[in-house]
């Protein structure tokens, strides 16, 4: 297929990778940073704009990979008439395109992405369109560059987003906070590498609720005072520790272990 992205940071940057590793004919990439836009071109051979009216108007699908407040004000400048019209988001409904064309939809990676990181990680494809006949078309591009792809409505999306909140995002806070206080106390972070990849690689093959391990699930009281008395002096680790772990033990008092 023709494309056009529109936006050039994370998500567009590996979507336009992995177009042209499909076969497809990347025509554009449309950013308001020009040295953002010229380096994604680049990367991708293909031609960019930072001018709204110098989008390449023969493109028979056009993605739009920018945030959630620019999908929103996006139909101020731009207008596609019968053009198919997709965003990335995950958290936007596919409504948000309708003042562009009512040819629009989602083609949303359910996956955290940064262009600097390579290889670029697989990722599944959730997808949706306003208009049923435009559905099969996104769902047999989003084939040619995910192995996984899902129809999902704006309800399902932002529900999954939510949970990608929490398995991700503040997963990963977590990270920074551990990091953060081997630093501080002189350890070594890479040491939990190893137990972080165990912990993720598990759920593979096993639900999450039935791998917890540590001291709040033993219901380990004299453990976790030592721990609390080590963050006395972490007041914010401490108020953390105490919540997750209460969290902990009151989910699994109702669960047969």
């Amino acid at each position: 297929m023709k494309v056009v992205i529109i936006g050039s940071g994370n998500v567009a940057t590996v979507m336009g990778s992995r177009i042209v590793a499909a076969g497809h004919d990347l025509l554009q990439v449309v950013a308001r940073s020009e040295a953002a836009a010229a380096l994604l071109a680049t990367l991708c051979g293909c031609a960019y704009s930072t001018q709204w009216e110098a989008i390449d108007r023969n493109a028979e699908i056009y993605i739009v990979s920018l945030s959630d407040r620019a999908i929103a004000e996006l139909d101020k400048v731009l207008s596609l008439p019968g053009r198919l019209v997709v965003h990335t988001a995950g958290a936007v409904p596919a409504s948000a395109l309708l003042g562009i064309s009512n040819r629009c939809g989602v083609l949303y990676p359910l996956q955290s992405l940064r262009k600097e990181i390579r290889p670029f990680p697989e990722f599944p494809l959730l997808i949706d369109a306003n208009q049923p006949a435009d559905l099969p078309v996104i769902g047999d591009f989003a084939r040619t560059i995910a192995r996984r792809v899902e129809q999902a409505d704006d309800a399902t999306r932002l529900k999954l987003h939510v949970a990608a909140i929490f398995a991700n995002n503040f997963t990963n806070f977590l990270y920074t906070i551990a990091a953060d206080f081997c630093q501080k106390e002189q350890l070594d972070f890479s040491l939990l590498l190893p137990l972080i990849r165990e912990t993720a690689g598990r759920l593979e093959n096993a639900a999450p609720r039935d791998v917890q391990t540590g001291p709040a699930i033993r219901g380990d009281r004299e453990t976790m005072d030592r721990h609390l008395k080590i963050l006395e002096k972490y007041s914010d680790m401490s108020v953390l520790y105490r919540l997750l772990s209460d969290q902990i033990t009151t989910y699994y008092k109702g669960i047969a272990r």
